[in-house]
């Protein structure tokens, strides 16, 4: 029976009235002895029964929607919807979810717009690659990544020509020669961007990793900006944000430097002066909506160890929006923690990870990796990184070929050759075989389900290999990501006010499950009024 949408005070009225009719019924009855009036009464019963049992289930049970990706080949498959039920089973491990207890609200997960994954779907046929595209934005049909990084002029895989920046004529501290004509071209990053956003919408953060070089004091022995150029450097970057503007895409946050003394040699002391004393009150002054990140440090122990110089300095520290790091060390995550409780109002973002050789991959690796079973580690460090507050995770190479490229060549500026790297998208040039790695299924069950806006809430519990973490919607709906790193199915329980939610986890596999809140906590009222009716008190 289809319940109206109407209050359950209105429903017990309703209820109450039933009773009362039903009583009178039965004294008529009781006074004619009429076996027709005996008929139409035990209908009555009838309807009222049936009528009592679907508005209670429509009031305390619901679906639990569950999607699993596994090594035994489910892709974000939907499975049969489950229930909560009472906890009859002890033996269970179960993991208890309190979204009483709030921690970081999340800004998005994502990946990297660089030429050479434009390169490399382009050479699919148009309706591969808008699949790919729309895998990786539409957030109904595909992973719908929320937030992106773009770069500001030439990295290690701009691949579409050769090492560039945005005005390479010495001297021009005025920016007359200021042009982003590559980032229009068919392989361009604006190109890039705007077919991305006709499947979804994201906030791009843009980091640079190296300025003009006639900026620098020396491109070839000191590759610090010369601080004559400041001013010059702070109008560089206020260019690149209103040109991309006027062409539609608009750069919700900006880092200085990306990597500072491994790209640029610029110390963390001389980045504080120049956010505070030139690239700060410039935006300030042209009223750049843009937010500024502070840079991007190579590794979470390098953020802790510098990011306090800058954050110290009340003049810098005014400007500055969200602290990003780079995930490449793959420990130190309670340094990272350390530095959330030292600024704790202060976002952390992991901007940039991946798979390279360049980087510290051992040799023994085959890259790029086909197989499944990788994303285990990738949604291990997702967990990781969220665990220390972490508010968006954004991975490296969106797309690369074959090959692990193409790759961009520039040794002075610590573009290597050759520069193998593992991406979220493989497509094969040559075939036109398109795969979706494992990375790609355990940063979707996030990025899919985990939607900029919701909260992380408090997961209590342990087992070897399982991880569960839970957040909360805005409009009450939980969202519950479960890892299982082991080489066996598991079972267990989510317990959510009193109640339990029984699971069975495949071996190697990210599940995803989603209820309301609201749904739950009724159910439990529920149970508490009749257990409270029961005793008397």
């Amino acid at each position: 029976m289809k319940l109206r949408n109407v209050s359950r005070q209105a429903h017990e009225r309703e209820f109450h009235n039933a009773q009362e009719s039903r009583l009178g019924m039965y004294t008529r009855v009781r006074m004619h002895g009429s076996r027709d009036s005996l008929v139409k009464l035990a209908i009555v019963w009838a309807v009222i029964a049936v009528y009592f049992v679907a508005f209670s289930a429509g009031v305390v049970a619901q679906d639990v929607k569950v999607f699993v990706s596994s090594k035994a080949g489910d892709r974000i498959s939907p499975k049969p919807a489950l229930r909560f039920e009472r906890d009859r089973d002890s033996s269970t491990v179960k993991f208890e979810i309190n979204d009483g207890i709030t921690y970081q609200k999340i800004d998005g997960f994502g990946a990297s717009f660089l030429e050479a994954g434009l390169i490399s779907i382009n050479s699919l046929p148009r309706s591969e690659r808008e699949s790919v595209l729309r895998a990786l934005f539409d957030p109904e049909k595909g992973a719908g990544f929320s937030a992106m990084k773009t770069v500001i002029a030439s990295t290690d895989f701009m691949s579409a020509g050769p090492f560039y920046s945005y005005d390479d004529v010495p001297g021009d501290v005025a920016m007359s020669h200021f042009s982003i004509a590559r980032d229009l071209g068919p392989n361009g990053l604006i190109t890039f961007i705007k077919l991305a956003r006709r499947y979804g919408e994201f906030v791009l953060q843009a980091p640079m990793d190296y300025p003009p070089d006639w900026m620098l004091v020396d491109v070839n022995k000191n590759q610090d900006v010369n601080p004559k150029y400041y001013d010059a450097l702070a109008r560089y970057y206020l260019r690149y944000l209103q040109e991309y503007e006027k062409q539609g895409v608009f750069v919700d946050y900006l880092s200085l430097f990306n990597e500072p003394d491994i790209y640029t040699k610029i110390p963390y002391n001389e980045i504080g002066a120049l956010l505070r004393d030139h690239v700060g009150p410039l935006f300030r002054k042209e009223r750049i909506r843009t937010r500024i990140m502070l840079s991007e440090a190579p590794n979470r122990e390098d953020a802790a160890r510098n990011y306090p110089l800058l954050l110290d300095d009340p003049g810098a520290r005014q400007y500055v929006s969200v602290a990003p790091y780079h995930g490449y060390d793959d420990k130190d995550w309670d340094k990272l923690l350390k530095l959330h409780r030292q600024y704790p109002d202060l976002p952390l973002w992991m901007t940039e990870v991946c798979y390279a050789y360049d980087a510290g991959t051992p040799k023994t690796m085959s890259l790029p990796r086909f197989d499944f079973e990788d994303g285990d580690y990738w949604g291990n460090q997702i967990f990781n990184d969220l665990e220390v507050y972490t508010s968006a995770w954004i991975y490296w190479n969106m797309i690369l070929d074959e090959k692990g490229g193409p790759w961009s060549v520039s040794q002075i500026h610590g573009n290597p050759d050759p520069n193998v790297q593992h991406p979220v998208v493989i497509v094969d040039r040559r075939t036109k075989k398109v795969t979706y790695t494992g990375l790609y299924y355990y940063l979707a069950h996030f990025s899919k389900f985990v939607r900029p806006g919701d909260i992380r809430i408090k997961t209590s519990g342990s087992l070897d290999g399982v991880r569960v973490m839970a957040f909360k919607t805005p409009d009450g709906k939980i969202v519950t990501e479960l890892m299982n790193s082991r080489r066996e199915d598991v079972e267990v329980g989510v317990t959510f006010h009193d109640r339990v939610l029984r699971l069975k986890l495949p071996a190697i596999s990210i599940t995803t499950a989603l209820w309301s809140s609201k749904s739950v906590q009724a159910e439990a009222a529920e149970r508490a009024q009749q257990v409270k009716s029961k005793t008397g008190s």
